[in-house]
């Protein structure tokens, strides 16, 4: 992997020079080993990465929680079908039902039909899983998937019929996603970025682990902790902070 560092706002009274981390792939070095080092893409191509704080689902340990059933039954006349893209017809219907939903939930503009025609065209789309409400056969849902058998899948994106928002329908697509792919025996799905206390549902399945910049953790008060320590003031390094340090490494960062 090669490494640049780019850099961000500095905060010279209190010796804070903040870089962001990208990871470019060198031979032989696939999405899985960057998704497993704590990158995301931040290129569609799959050509470059960057750290952050993301989520990801070991799956051998995932066993549906009571929540995860409730958010299933919810669902129980969805039916999920996944395809590869090379099978998948991004038609003018699809394209229309993506920018509606994009322009309803990002805002007008932030999704451009150039876009949604990049992503579904992307190497980071390996798959499309597609949910169809069985009673009316109406297409209501889409996840862009990115899927590296057997180490690991990317929920990427998700659109769908926000009329079914009473259902859960997101949760259900992500729960659904989850399950299938603990069922097609992936070791991981990673799920995003966990920036606010809005991410949080995504750390609700057995098996949770996020990405601290040094570490895979299992401890949702810890990311609790540093989403509530992004909200205020900050005046050194995390790993300069006593208190986070005694409250969940006090023997010694690994």
């Amino acid at each position: 992997m090669k490494l640049l560092f780019s850099e961000y706002k500095s905060d010279y009274d209190h010796y804070i020079f903040p870089y962001a981390i990208w990871g470019f792939p060198e031979a032989d070095e696939t999405p899985a080993f960057f998704f497993d080092n704590g990158f995301l893409p931040s290129s569609r191509n799959l050509d470059r990465y960057y750290m952050c704080r993301h989520v990801r689902v070991k799956l051998k340990d995932f066993v549906p929680s009571s929540e995860n059933r409730r958010i299933l039954r919810k669902g129980e006349n969805i039916a999920a079908s996944q395809v590869e893209r090379a099978a998948f017809e991004f038609n003018l219907s699809r394209r229309e039902f993506c920018k509606q939903y994009a322009d309803n939930r990002f805002g007008q503009e932030i999704m451009t039909l150039e876009r949604l025609d990049g992503l579904f065209n992307s190497s980071v789309c390996t798959h499309v899983m597609i949910f169809t409400d069985q009673e009316s056969q109406k297409e209501i849902g889409l996840v862009v998937l990115y899927l590296q058998a057997p180490a690991a899948g990317f929920y990427y994106y998700s659109f769908y019929d926000l009329n079914y928002l009473n259902r859960n329908l997101g949760m259900y697509m992500m729960t659904r996603c989850v399950l299938s792919l603990a069922e097609q025996g992936f070791e991981y799905i990673y799920l995003g970025s966990c920036y606010s206390r809005n991410a949080l549902y995504k750390t609700q399945f057995a098996g949770f682990q996020f990405w601290n910049g040094f570490r895979w953790s299992e401890n949702l008060e810890e990311l609790k902790y540093l989403i509530s320590r992004d909200s205020g003031a900050v005046d050194r390094h995390l790993l300069e902070d006593s208190e986070y340090q005694q409250l969940y490494y006090p023997h010694g960062i690994p």
